[in-house]
């Protein structure tokens, strides 16, 4: 276990070397195309700021390739042409005008080289802002590529990880029933189903208001509500030869819990929202020489570009417990004072009728739903008295 656990944690610091690659280069693709997003900025200064950092880079990268006949070569390089990089910066287009929207006052052969420079770098600002765009696309897609890939070594992991952990030297006492002298074995299974409440139906059967059964009253629901039942098994276990043969056989005691929830839409998508992200962090969190401030700021990166909005729609981050929505503490905001702005809720409260109809309800549908799978274990095991 542990050398299939090393094996699988080799791969998955392949792909975080991957994943810190592809961070670093969107973070230069955002920070390029910030000089494109200003020339189409309303104000006169933030576009003449743009267009400067963009023929700097342009000089650098591009006109360099031409070698002792770049500008930068040329006007440091030979007599006469000193006037060469301060032409290209301030000319606004072709016809050689300056930011007075006069013609400067240049020799003609500083002219002639100003104005085929600026006829080329206009055709590279269209094409490399488009290629640039769609490269920074392909970047997002391709880290949405190996986080999802990060998620599935992360899966991969962690019963190796689990189990070759209890092989290390731990403190005794804390688990009463695994004693790692002697052949225990414990087992851990979560089972979450989920019966979505069916409010036409209850109308019919007389446990809701009549008229919650019309077409008109369900265009009004926002969300629906399920009953979910939540199973917890935890199995210790000793295994014992069966007779002369080579496989074992496992006898022992199961603890066995069950437990009822109602949840709505917006909390289950927020529970598997939070499941998801605990995936990757789970993953990081495994590979050795990290520390939690590293893998944080990480983890905050991958969300920026993956959960990327238009720059006019902003969305605070989210701290909340993963877990708040199996007991339902949605508590409603505090006010405010004036001139600040109220955080946004975690999921939005129930309405009057969700609170005193539907919540309640189905919290009374999961109260006898849990009990009934209960009966029925105990009765299809044979035991007729339980507690």
């Amino acid at each position: 276990m542990q050398q299939q656990a090393g094996k699988i944690l080799g791969d998955a610091n392949t792909v975080l070397r991957s994943v810190l690659n592809i961070v670093y280069d969107l973070k230069e693709f955002k920070m390029r195309l910030q000089s494109y997003d200003g020339l189409k900025s309303p104000k006169k200064e933030e576009q003449e700021a743009s267009v400067l950092a963009l023929k700097q880079i342009w000089m650098d990268k591009v006109d360099m390739a031409k070698g002792n006949s770049s500008i930068k070569a040329m006007a440091l390089g030979q007599a006469g042409y000193q006037t060469l990089i301060d032409a290209f910066l301030i000319a606004k287009d072709e016809k050689l005008k300056g930011l007075d929207e006069k013609e400067m006052d240049l020799n003609d052969r500083v002219k002639r080289i100003v104005k085929s420079r600026i006829i080329e770098f206009n055709i590279w600002l269209k094409e490399s802002e488009k290629e640039l765009r769609k490269r920074y696309e392909l970047e997002k897609t391709y880290l949405k590529s190996q986080v999802n890939s990060l998620k599935l070594y992360s899966r991969w992991a962690r019963p190796y990880l689990k189990a070759a952990g209890d092989l290390e030297s731990k403190e005794l006492g804390r688990e009463p029933s695994l004693v790692k002298t002697f052949n225990t074995i414990i087992l851990e299974l979560t089972i979450l189903g989920k019966n979505k409440f069916d409010i036409a139906d209850e109308a019919a059967k007389g446990n809701l208001p009549k008229d919650f059964s019309k077409p008109k009253f369900m265009k009004t629901v926002k969300r629906n509500y399920y009953v979910c039942i939540l199973v917890d098994f935890v199995f210790r276990g000793i295994p014992q030869r069966v007779g002369q043969q080579a496989h074992y056989a496992f006898g022992g005691k199961a603890e066995i819990t069950f437990k009822a929830y109602v949840l709505n839409d917006d909390e289950l998508a927020k529970f598997e929202e939070e499941f998801s992200k605990s995936e990757v962090n789970d993953v990081l969190a495994l590979i050795e020489g990290t520390t939690t401030e590293s893998l944080g700021q990480l983890q905050g990166d991958i969300n920026e570009f993956l959960e990327e909005k238009p720059a006019e729609v902003k969305k605070e981050k989210d701290n909340s417990n993963p877990f708040l929505a199996l007991f339902g503490k949605y508590e409603k905001p505090a006010e405010k004072p004036k001139g600040e702005k109220p955080k946004i809720e975690i999921v939005k409260p129930d309405s009057w009728i969700e609170e005193n109809h539907f919540r309640k309800l189905a919290a009374k549908n999961a109260v006898e739903k849990v009990f009934d799978i209960f009966d029925i274990y105990k009765k299809a095991h044979g035991m007729a008295s339980y507690t």
